[in-house]
């Protein structure tokens, strides 16, 4: 556990037991900064729970001011919904504060942004073509340890992260270095650079690279140049930690074994495997802080948040977040899924608009992913093109 996951959780041990009193009080709806309910955002969350999810806890800015919500349910059995401002696994949201980080880096001259990435780790043997940029935009063309399929259609497995497998396997500690050396153990899927695909090894290959820059595991960095200065004392860095601390709703896994659907509950489960690719907690509430603070321009001098919104053509993502061309114009988002979790933070370049979601995967048979985008592209209309 990193040394910010420490104070964190020391901290925590206050929270929870006031989250203990609180289990069996059913949390209302946030009211908006005018004092009043919004019927249509209430409406929003009942819609996208109603998709197929256990439970969604939804932040909106806009210019009707803040809001946040929440519907469904907090745990499978219970009638008591989902805190407002609940913690969650953020999933690969996760990479947007670590590219940032990396440009922060950039910035201050200690990292080539076009230089090679085998410069500062040279103990990977990795292919010196391959740079800062490939990383933060996929298109290194390293194999993800999580698994492929090549372009001929041949699969290429990764560590167990599906069914029975994954869940004899979940509480398992993968150390970033073993995630590496396993996916680099595959020939690569393209030449660098010559093409996009979204792969975890990226990310956490830059966290390596924080690491070696820095003297400090990224997490450290994190904190010290984003967590701390924003005051996003509900996000941390688990590392190993397989719980959840505080108020948070329950996330399941849905899976099938021997001709029979079962659901578990996937709360609790060690999230080394995602590393600085995936692994962060945190609320709607620090996401939007963190989110607003980067649009913004508080984070990033002007020329790298330009990079960083620059969108590769195949994937449109830019270096460490997607950029979408909507019926209202661009628009810049963080898309994360965890075993039990999805989540969504986006926004109007000049953050004037703003969203973030928790979804909690219960036991319904819908397709998710699917459910997934259909709220990403309700809350794309109706909140940041105001449909």
């Amino acid at each position: 556990m990193t040394t910010s996951a420490k104070r964190f959780f020391r901290r925590a041990g206050i929270t929870a037991v006031a989250a203990a009193l609180l289990a069996g009080v059913t949390p209302g709806v946030a009211a908006a900064g005018n004092g009043r309910d919004r019927v249509d955002l209430r409406a929003m969350v009942e819609q996208i729970a109603a998709f197929g999810f256990a439970g969604a806890q939804l932040r909106v800015h806009d210019a009707g001011g803040d809001w946040t919500g929440s519907a469904g349910v907090r745990e499978l059995g219970s009638a008591a919904e989902p805190p407002t401002n609940g913690r969650f696994r953020i999933g690969s949201n996760t990479k947007t504060f670590v590219s940032t980080v990396v440009l922060q880096l950039v910035g201050e001259g200690k990292v080539g942004l076009d230089a090679p990435v085998a410069g500062h780790l040279p103990e990977f043997g990795l292919d010196r073509r391959v740079t800062v940029r490939m990383l933060l935009q996929h298109t290194s063309g390293l194999v993800d340890y999580t698994g492929a399929i090549r372009p001929d259609g041949t699969v290429v497995p990764g560590i167990p992260l599906v069914g029975k497998e994954f869940l004899d396997n979940r509480h398992h500690t993968y150390r970033p270095e073993e995630l590496v050396r396993f996916g680099l153990s595959k020939p690569p899927l393209f030449e660098p650079g010559t093409d996009w695909t979204y792969t975890n090894i990226n990310y956490v290959l830059a966290g390596l690279l924080i690491k070696k820059v820095t003297g400090n595991a990224y997490g450290d960095e994190l904190q010290r140049r984003i967590l701390r200065p924003l005051g996003l004392r509900d996000t941390v860095v688990p590392g190993t930690w397989p719980g959840i601390p505080g108020p948070h709703a329950h996330g399941y896994y849905r899976y099938e074994e021997a001709g029979q659907w079962k659901t578990v509950d996937i709360t609790n489960q060690n999230p080394s495997w995602a590393s600085s690719a995936g692994e962060l907690i945190s609320t709607t509430k620090d996401l939007h802080t963190f989110f607003s603070a980067l649009l913004g321009g508080k984070l990033l001098p002007t020329p790298l948040l330009a990079e960083m919104r620059k969108p590769h053509p195949k994937g449109g993502y830019g270096l460490g977040l997607y950029v979408q061309e909507a019926s209202c114009g661009t628009v810049l988002k963080g898309m994360g899924g965890f075993h039990g979790y999805g989540t969504l933070m986006a926004g109007t370049p000049d953050g004037s608009r703003t969203y973030e979601l928790s979804m909690t995967y219960g036991d319904s048979a819908a397709d998710l992913g699917q459910a997934y985008h259909k709220a990403d592209q309700l809350l794309t209309d109706k909140v940041l093109c105001g449909k």
